[in-house]
This record gives structure tokens, C-alpha cells and sequence, in this order.
């Protein structure tokens, strides 16, 4: 790959570009701060020993049959389970993880009325791999479980009436992928049709409607930094056009990080009594790191597909566990419904070896088919200890009344952010709706508050794209991903405020004050004469493409 051409890098993916910048910054005996990923370098410890535990309970119960022939187990049985549980417990007391299982039972028979013993039953055989997802969809007890955490974290306090269905998927990637397949398929959306994008946003959201398979054209709702990340009422009104179909969007955004305030939640509501049409899909990945988060799927539910992953926050990003819950009652659904009737037989027709009622299946229902190319419905589901360990998680959470471990999550990330600024030497940016998983650096308003307006505008019109990311790279072996490949409207850099330690971030906040300084010295240097905006920068130097 030729990393010279600044133009022709700039039309990659973030995500592709990163893998260039490693290269260069690879090219030098120092260490590399890749700070452009998201993956976090914290994860929950308490509900993996549970899962580990429970696993062992499990094993316990496979060996119960067929002990006459070595290294051969059976399925669990439910009787009893509950008195075998119970001992298992008190045998192995003291060992972590012991104690949150049993607290986990405890919860889910004395809170939400489930039964313990079949709760015993589905997690061991889950846990085990040993039979298929059934239900498909999600394992009945976890879907009411993550349910309760879902509400938790996503609902709140909002008023909410009705229930949800959720599908478990392997994590936001394979619900991003899966909706916009059955959306299509179920003709919801077709080819030509407009759908709006809440910008900056997660980038694939940005390049998946450009494939031939999808071929929608896009409306662009901007938040810009001046609004503090919030979309505009202006922007916002663009959704009362009858062809904009659906609004995409992620909350708290990506890359700057902040949730939709009160007001703007407010102002969406309004728009979508007034478009009851209007699909919404809310991608809330990161509304975990928020207090008392509120997600559109509670402001909107009838509209509202929620997409929600369990990667970032508790640390699980090798899981690929997430969900997509749709309202029992949908837009979707009565899209689907209101199709002319030829659309509708050529779906019977579709669905028609997995149902007698066709018509009858919900749109969450038909996503499960279509990720299995319908013929291998029989076959779907997320595996089943992936579900365990998603019902775990739940659990924790739904246990941590004090909300402890969230509190920790959030002191991490904003540590982080903290040493970052202070090694700029900049006073560090308040924003009450700023969750801290990744931040923007503008490098205008960077570049300004260092050393004036004048600077600023002289360096980012001299910069080419990406020149100051390589430049970090090279020199520093510090990795960050451009903001303009996530929708940004200005020159920025993405920093992950997950994956690094504290210090690490003093040391990228070194780095890029002392690239600022060495800019400004060339201003300096010719801002007498004038010839300052025409020096020519560094050129970044050229490396092999490695295999992935």
C-alpha cells in the first residue's frame, strides 16, 4: 500500500486506515500507543468466575449419567436440581464467583418470580452446548432476564407500557447486518428509498446503504460540536419528509460519545407523533456508561428498533454477544401488513416452511429466519453458552444495586480523558451528556486554545487528509482514527479512551502537543514573510502491507 497518496487514503474505512497507521508506526524500536480501536483493556471479573462456577455445577450434572462408561456425560436432569445446586454451594463456598451464582438464583426466584429450578436447568444445558437454541430466538428464561436488564438500563424510569420480544445475536455487528438484510427482504426498504443518519455515526452504518444489495440513498441529520454533539431541531426537521423512510442512529454517538439529552429526546417524540411511520434504529452500545440513560426504544417504542451489545461494558468484545428488541407491538410488523397483496404472497411464499400462518410472523421472528437463509431456521440462535454467559451479565448488573460497577467503568474512562488533557495542557472540556468511551479532538479547536485562531486556520488548510494521523504514527507510534471517516464535518481524530492505560494517555497528549509546537514553530517561522503556508510537511514514509 502506497501511504504517500493522501487522497486515496482518505477513502478508506477508519477501520482500514487504522491497519496503514500500524504499519508506520510499527516501523520504529519504541512502543506503540494503538489508541484507535475500541476494544476495552477492563472487563467484569465477578459474573465470569459465576460463569465458571456454574459450568463446573453443570459438569457435575452431565456426569451423573452414564458413569459406567469414561468420559462420557448426559444431559441434565431437572429434578432435584435445586438440592444438587444447593450443595454444590455450600461445598464449594469461599471460591469466587460461588456467592453470585447463588445470589444470581436467589434473584431470579425471589424478584422476578421465576422458577429456580427450571433457571438451573436452562443455564446448565446452555452452559454445556449440548442441544440446540430453543427457542431460537433466545432461551426463554435469559430473554426474560436480559429483558429486566434492558429495561434497567435502557428504560429506567421512563413510563412503559407493554412487553418487548429480543433476539440474541452475536453481537451490534451481526444485528446491524441482520436488519438491514430482513428490512429488504421483507420490502421495508427497497432500493432508491432515503433513509436519514444521525452524523457522526459508527462508520459501517455509513458504507453498508451504498452496497449493491441495498442501493438507499442518504439524508444526513448532523450534530455538531457547537451544539454540544446534539442534533439541531433544524436537522431534525428533515424527518417530517414522507420519503426519508427511517432514521439510523447511535446514542451515546460514536465516535464523540455523547447521549441525546432530555430536550432532544423530546423533539424526536414530537416528530415521530407527527411521522407514526418513521422507522427508528437506535444503536445504544454505550448508554451503559451514562446514569440514569434513557433510549429512544423507551421515548418511541411502537418505532423503535433497539440494537444494544454487551462488549463494550463488560469488557466482552470476544463474546459477540448482543440484542435487537422490537416492541410487541411495531411499526415494522404493520408495514409489513399494509404490503400490497402480491408483496405479501411472495413473503407466504418465503416463510412458508417454517409456518402454517405466515402472516402471522413478526418481524423479529422473520430476522431469525433470514439470518439463516430461512431453509436453516431449524438451525438458528446464538450458542447457547454465549447466552449463559449474556444472562450473567444481566444479572450482575441487576444485582449491583449501588451501581458500583458502573461507577468504576465511568472513573476509568474519564481518568483517562483527564490525563489525556492535562498533557495537552488544555483544561478539560464539561459536558454533562459526555459518557467519556472515546473523545473527538478537533483539531481546529485543539490548535486554537494552544496557540491562537491565526494558527489554527493556517495549519488545518496546510494539513492534507490525514497528514497529522501519519505524522502521529511515524514520529510517535501513537495510533488514532480520523473523525471525518465517522461523518465528522471537520479535521479530527478519534481517540478510544477504553484500551490504554492512564499513563498512556499522558503520553498521547505529549505527543500531539509536541506536533502542535513543531507546526507552530513553521508558523512562526514565516508568518513574516508569508511563506509559512507554503512549506511542504514531512512526507510519511512507505511500508509493506502485512497480511491481517
Amino acid at each position: 500500500m502506497d501511504f504517500s497518496n493522501p487522497d486515496k487514503l482518505a477513502l478508506l474505512s477508519p477501520f482500514e486506515l487504522k491497519d496503514a497507521l500500524i504499519q508506520v508506526a510499527s516501523g520504529a524500536d519504541r512502543a506503540m500507543l494503538n489508541a484507535g480501536r475500541g476494544n476495552p483493556n477492563f472487563l467484569a471479573t465477578t459474573p465470569r468466575h459465576g460463569f465458571f462456577q456454574f459450568g463446573l455445577f453443570a459438569m457435575s450434572e452431565a456426569e451423573r449419567s452414564y458413569v459406567y462408561m469414561d468420559g462420557v456425560g448426559g444431559f441434565p436432569q431437572r429434578d432435584g436440581i435445586e438440592a444438587r445446586f444447593e450443595i454444590f454451594t455450600k461445598a464449594h463456598a469461599g471460591v469466587d464467583g460461588v456467592r453470585f451464582i447463588e445470589a444470581a438464583v436467589s434473584y431470579v426466584r425471589d424478584q422476578l418470580g421465576l422458577s429456580a429450578g427450571a433457571f438451573l436447568y436452562e443455564m446448565c444445558v446452555a452452559i454445556l452446548g449440548c442441544n440446540y437454541p430453543v427457542p431460537d430466538r433466545m432461551l426463554s428464561l435469559s430473554e426474560k432476564i436480559v429483558g429486566q436488564y434492558i429495561r434497567q438500563e435502557m428504560i429506567g424510569e421512563q413510563p412503559f407500557i407493554g412487553n418487548f420480544d429480543m433476539y440474541a445475536v452475536e453481537g451490534g455487528t451481526a444485528a446491524m447486518t441482520y436488519i438491514f438484510n430482513s428490512l429488504r427482504e421483507n420490502h421495508i426498504l427497497q432500493a432508491g428509498d432515503t433513509i436519514a443518519l444521525g452524523m457522526p455515526i459508527f462508520t459501517p452504518y455509513i458504507e453498508i446503504p451504498h452496497l449493491n444489495d441495498y442501493q438507499l440513498l442518504e439524508l444526513l441529520i448532523d450534530a455538531p460540536p457547537e451544539n454540544n454533539w446534539q442534533f439541531t431541531k433544524k436537522e431534525l426537521d428533515k424527518l417530517l419528509d414522507p420519503k426519508v423512510k427511517a432514521f439510523f442512529l447511535v446514542n451515546p454517538s460514536n465516535p464523540p460519545s455523547v447521549r441525546i439529552n432530555d430536550e432532544t429526546l423530546a423533539y424526536i417524540a414530537e416528530i415521530v407523533r407527527q411521522r407514526p411511520d418513521l422507522i427508528i434504529l437506535t444503536d445504544d452500545v454505550y448508554g451503559t456508561f451514562a446514569d440514569d440513560f434513557v433510549s429512544l426504544f423507551a421515548i418511541c417504542p411502537y418505532n423503535t428498533i433497539l440494537v444494544y451489545s454487551f462488549s463494550k461494558y463488560f469488557g466482552a468484545t470476544g463474546w459477540r454477544m448482543g440484542v435487537v428488541a422490537t416492541h410487541e407491538n411495531n411499526v415494522l410488523d404493520d408495514k409489513i401488513a399494509a404490503l400490497p397483496e402480491a408483496r405479501r404472497k411472495e413473503l407466504d411464499l418465503r416463510y412458508n416452511s417454517i409456518t402454517t400462518e405466515p402472516r402471522a410472523l413478526k418481524f423479529i421472528d422473520r430476522l431469525v429466519a433470514d439470518s439463516r437463509t430461512v431453509a436453516l431456521n431449524h438451525t438458528a440462535g446464538l450458542s447457547t453458552p454465549v447466552q449463559a454467559q449474556m444472562t450473567l451479565f444481566s444479572l450482575y448488573s441487576l444485582l449491583d444495586e449501588p451501581q458500583n460497577y458502573k461507577k468504576s467503568m465511568k472513573r476509568i474512562v474519564l481518568r483517562r480523558k483527564e490525563a489525556l488533557y492535562r498533557a495537552l495542557g488544555l483544561p478539560l472540556p464539561v459536558d454533562a451528556d459526555s459518557v467519556s468511551y472515546y473523545h473527538l479532538l478537533d483539531m481546529e479547536t485543539l490548535a486554537t486554545e494552544m496557540y491562537g485562531a491565526d494558527f489554527a486556520k493556517w495549519m488545518v488548510k496546510r494539513l492534507k487528509p490525514n497528514e497529522a494521523l501519519f505524522r502521529l504514527a511515524e514520529e510517535t507510534g501513537v495510533i488514532l482514527l480520523p473523525g471525518r471517516g465517522f461523518g465528522t464535518a471537520h479535521a479530527s481524530a478519534r481517540v478510544s479512551l477504553a484500551n490504554l492505560n492512564e499513563y498512556d494517555y499522558t503520553n498521547i497528549g505529549t505527543a500531539i502537543r509536541k506536533l502542535a509546537l513543531e507546526f507552530h514553530a513553521l508558523f512562526e517561522k514565516g508568518a513574516g514573510s508569508g511563506k509559512a503556508a507554503a512549506g511542504k510537511s514531512k512526507p510519511v514514509k512507505s511500508a509493506k502491507k502485512t497480511r491481517k
